[in-house]
């Protein structure tokens, strides 16, 4: 199943599209947690939340991850938005901290969002 979210900022928003297909429990209890809010920090090209309200362990985690996934991190309790290459991996590869649950992807992929979100608090909700 899938579900529309958005990621609402102080002057800007994020739209992204969860499916369950590949971590259907993550997923689940994501939908069942909105709305929520979390503080946003940047680590190179990717999006990282503070702790979430969510608690799931891996499922299915995988490391790299696809350019525009939405993912939940088990480690930090974190949902990561991947726009591009991050500190650590390949050159070419997008490698989080550790491996992490593909929740869906991010419909809204302006890499410009990058400059305006280190710090910023953030409410997830679903949209209608």
């Amino acid at each position: 199943m899938k579900y529309k979210v958005q990621i609402k900022l102080h002057d800007c928003s994020i739209d992204i599209e969860l499916d369950d297909s590949n971590s259907p429990n993550t997923v689940k209890e994501f939908v069942e947690k909105l709305p929520f809010i979390v503080d946003l920090n940047v680590w190179g090209d990717e999006i990282y939340s503070s702790k979430s309200p969510i608690s799931q362990p891996e499922e299915n985690a995988k490391s790299p991850v696809d350019l525009n996934d939405v993912a939940y991190w088990p480690t930090g309790k974190a949902i990561c938005l991947f726009y591009g290459p991050t500190p650590i991996g390949e050159p070419g590869e997008i490698t989080p901290a550790s491996p992490v649950n593909i929740i869906g992807k991010i419909i809204s992929p302006d890499k410009k969002i990058l400059e305006k979100t280190e710090g910023e608090t953030a409410t997830f909700s679903l949209k209608n």
